[in-house]
């Protein structure tokens, strides 16, 4: 098993276009400090699978990541999820899934958008 947060992390921050559509580095693990924090990134790993195996160890993972994009104007998330898409394709990852919602209780737009990757342990 790898840890590969880091390396999300910072595929993300490091896109200085990213960075500059959210407003600054808001980019967080799970859950942002300010809930009225508008927009911004949460991300988390989905999954951590030993896959390929050499004398009975491990020597590669399969990993997946949900990044999600939260903001209160819809005309934000398709050039964000654009960069986001581009980071997370440089780090290694490719997409699995992505889908547009509406979260009625708190009136903000969410995009999860769902990553995975076989990496070399």
């Amino acid at each position: 098993m790898i840890n590969l947060k880091p390396l999300v992390v910072s595929a993300l921050e490091s896109n200085q276009a990213l960075i500059s559509l959210l407003g600054g580095p808001r980019i967080y693990f799970m859950v942002a400090p300010d809930a009225e924090e508008f927009p911004r990134i949460t991300y988390y790993e989905l999954n951590n699978t030993d896959e390929d195996y050499a004398d009975d160890d491990p020597i590669s993972s399969t990993i997946s990541f949900q990044i999600s994009i939260w903001t209160k104007d819809p005309a934000q998330i398709s050039p964000i999820a654009l960069e986001v898409d581009q980071s997370m394709g440089n780090a290694g990852f490719y997409r699995t899934f992505t889908t547009d919602l509406f979260e009625e209780d708190t009136r903000v737009f969410h995009k999860p958008m769902r990553y995975s990757g076989k990496f070399d342990i």
